[in-house]
Parts: C-alpha cells; sequence; structure tokens
C-alpha cells in the first residue's frame, strides 16, 4: 500500500465493500497486527519524540485553559472535572486514561455504555467539549508518560486484552476515530434497544479493521495528515469527511463482543 494512504482512501474502500469483499483490507483480520505487520514509522523511535514534543507543546500552551475548563465543569455540574478508567496499552499492559468528564456522573447502576446524538447524560459543557475535542486534552499527559501516542488505535477496556495486544501504543487520535467522527450521529439512527448490538456487529468490527490497515501503511506524512483532519474537523464539523449511517449498515455484520466505556 501506498504511503500516501489518507483518510479518503479508507473512507473509498469502506464504501466500496460488498458482500463478496468481507475479507478484503489485505486479509486484515479484526485489529490483529503484529510487529512485522506494522509500519516502522508506528514502532519507532523517531514516532516517540514527536509524541513527547508535541505533549509538551500542548501541555505548556493550553495549561491555563486546561484549568478554566476543569473549573467549569466542576462549577456547572456534581461530580470530579477529570474522568479516569484503566485501559489497555501497547503489548497489553494496562493503564488509566484520563480525559476531561463531559458527563453527569452515575448515581446508580451505569446504562447503555454508547452515546448517541442528543444523549441526556451529556452536560452542556460536555457537548462542547466533545464537539471541539477538548475533552481529549489530558490524554497529552498520557502520551507524555509513554501510554499513549498522538495518532493510533483508541485505547481499548480490559475486555480486549485476549483479542489483541498491539506493538504500538494507542493514540488520541486515528483513522477509525476520523472515519467515525459523527458516530454519535449514526447511533441516533438506530433503535435505542438495538445501540449495542448494532454497535457490535458493524460499528466496532470497521473500526478495528480501518485502523489495523492504517497502522500498516502509516508514516510521519500519513500522521501529520491526521492531525490536521483532526483539526480541521474539530473546528469545521459541518466540512468533514466521515461515514454515515446508511454507509455503515451497507457493510455485512461482523458479530464483536465487546462492550466500549461510556465516555
Amino acid at each position: 500500500m501506498s504511503s500516501n494512504y489518507s483518510l479518503v482512501d479508507i473512507l473509498s474502500e469502506m464504501k466500496r465493500e460488498t458482500e463478496d469483499s468481507v475479507q478484503g483490507f489485505g486479509a486484515v483480520q479484526e485489529g490483529q497486527v503484529t510487529h512485522a505487520d506494522a509500519a516502522g514509522w508506528s514502532i519507532s523511535g523517531s514516532k516517540r519524540l514527536f509524541d513527547v514534543l508535541l505533549s509538551v507543546s500542548v501541555l505548556s500552551v493550553f495549561s491555563i485553559p486546561m484549568l478554566l475548563i476543569a473549573a467549569c465543569i466542576r462549577l456547572t455540574s456534581d461530580g470530579p472535572a477529570i474522568f479516569a478508567q484503566k485501559r489497555v496499552g501497547r503489548h497489553g499492559r494496562m493503564f488509566t486514561i484520563y480525559k476531561f468528564r463531559s458527563m453527569v456522573v452515575p448515581r446508580g447502576p451505569r446504562g447503555v455504555g454508547l452515546t448517541h446524538s442528543g444523549d441526556a447524560r451529556i452536560t452542556w459543557i460536555g457537548g462542547w467539549l466533545r464537539k471541539l475535542k477538548l475533552d481529549e486534552l489530558p490524554q497529552f499527559y498520557n502520551i507524555l508518560r509513554g501510554d499513549m501516542s498522538v495518532v493510533g488505535p483508541r485505547p481499548k477496556l480490559l475486555e480486549y486484552a485476549d483479542e489483541l495486544s498491539p506493538e504500538y501504543r494507542p493514540g488520541i487520535t486515528g483513522a477509525a476515530t476520523l472515519a467515525f467522527r459523527r458516530e454519535e450521529e449514526i447511533l441516533a439512527c438506530v433503535a435505542p434497544g438495538e445501540i449495542e448490538t448494532f454497535y457490535h456487529e458493524q460499528i466496532k468490527p470497521l473500526k478495528a479493521r480501518i485502523d489495523a490497515q492504517y497502522m500498516m501503511s502509516a508514516t510521519f506524512i500519513s500522521d501529520m495528515r491526521i492531525l490536521l483532519s483532526t483539526l480541521c474537523s474539530s473546528l469545521m464539523p459541518e466540512h468533514s469527511t466521515a461515514l454515515q449511517y446508511h454507509e455503515v449498515v451497507a457493510v455485512p455484520r461482523r458479530t464483536a463482543q465487546v462492550t466500549e466505556p461510556v465516555q
């Protein structure tokens, strides 16, 4: 695959996929990328150095805005400003991921672990944080610690540990993150009682395959394109390229069994 592989290429391939090509994407299974499969850049020291330098810069520039965001969260809703949760990282190592809390703190058992457009659990300030991706800012601390990378698949819950222990670090943004930029809008088109099943059988397998395919061909240039696309989609979401509901349902279902986190 060309090193110029972009989000447009990914979406084009996903849209062309049919029943006869369900085993497509170069026989890539659900995210199973070995050390030999992963692109050299994805597991290189140069990528790690870039991650550290960018994280230091972001945390330095946004330190005061982050404090203001934390204060606004605490003042507008009950609960902590930071949402923390255990995730699986590189080589299956567990770590604690940090995000600005964008949802109300549940007072009882958690409900459906997926959010959709108009979800009442999302606070008003949380809605803006999610839209602009500002809720992800604390994860630059995770990058500085070595838990994550800037670009890579989103970190998974513990249930993924036996399924996938990647050679590369999970990321703040990535190919699947951009492809499913409108995931909450997609889920809003699904009947409430079918959201979990739809996610596991339609969205999760596509995300895993998109990320696996990208990580096998990633370069510094392609990562920069992902970052630029993420910035543009956050500032101008109406102009961002992303999969739509009808495109997702056109792909044959593949069953998955893991539940995603509420946040």
